[in-house]
């Protein structure tokens, strides 16, 4: 750290322990609106997806309904085609924070994990084997799926419900929406200097940088 960047108020044992009640309150909170808004999720409605995609996939191609395995329900995040020989960063950040043993615990549930995007399938795979991805990574290049789920040029995630060969759209988000579910950013929102980003409210002296700088 560098000498003369800011540090949080040195505080008694006593006067920390309150400040830190006052925050958990506000924790509180914060968890009963998100328990409430997931109750909500739960409660959405849900819209017929088309399955005449075909997805270009090292096995050949796949439809929709194939990406499945078979299971009932299907998370499919949908990276960024950041042109040829690139790869998105805040794409990749999230690709990064997937824990391998996770897709195990969601096909445990019935949930299947597709990673789509519109770039080449030959440009995934390189991508893939330079960042250590494991996970099923396939390309909707030439289709309109991207702009069906709402993504068009970006990034989405987006939860899927197999009723037999018919496919529907239960949940979607993108932006912020994304980003809460990265694992690392969860992490950093815990400690004294956050992600240090140049967007967060931070004290004066605080170290920012830009977010992908």
């Amino acid at each position: 750290m560098e000498t003369g960047t800011a540090r949080p108020e040195i505080v008694s044992a006593q006067e920390w322990e309150q400040a830190r009640a006052r925050l958990l309150t506000a924790e509180k909170e914060l968890t009963r609106a998100q328990d409430a808004l997931a109750a909500q999720r739960r409660r959405l409605p849900m819209r017929e997806l088309g399955d005449d995609y075909e997805f270009a996939t090292t096995e050949g191609p796949k439809r929709l309904v194939d990406l499945f395995l078979g299971r009932d329900q299907l998370v499919v995040y949908q990276f960024m085609d950041a042109g040829p020989d690139h790869l998105c960063p805040g794409c990749s950040q999230f690709t990064d924070s997937v824990p391998p043993n996770s897709l195990v615990t969601l096909a445990d549930r019935g949930i299947s994990w597709a990673t789509i995007s519109n770039m080449p399938l030959a440009q995934i795979e390189e991508g893939k084997a330079r960042k250590g991805w494991t996970m099923p990574f396939h390309s909707s290049r030439g289709t309109t799926f991207a702009d069906d789920i709402g993504a068009g040029g970006g990034f989405q995630f987006c939860c899927f419900l197999r009723d037999g060969g018919r496919v529907f759209l239960t949940y979607s988000t993108g932006q912020r929406g994304v980003d809460r579910l990265v694992y690392l950013n969860s992490i950093l929102d815990l400690t004294a200097f956050g992600r240090q980003e140049d967007w967060e409210d931070s004290p004066a002296g605080w170290p920012q940088h830009p977010t992908y700088g």
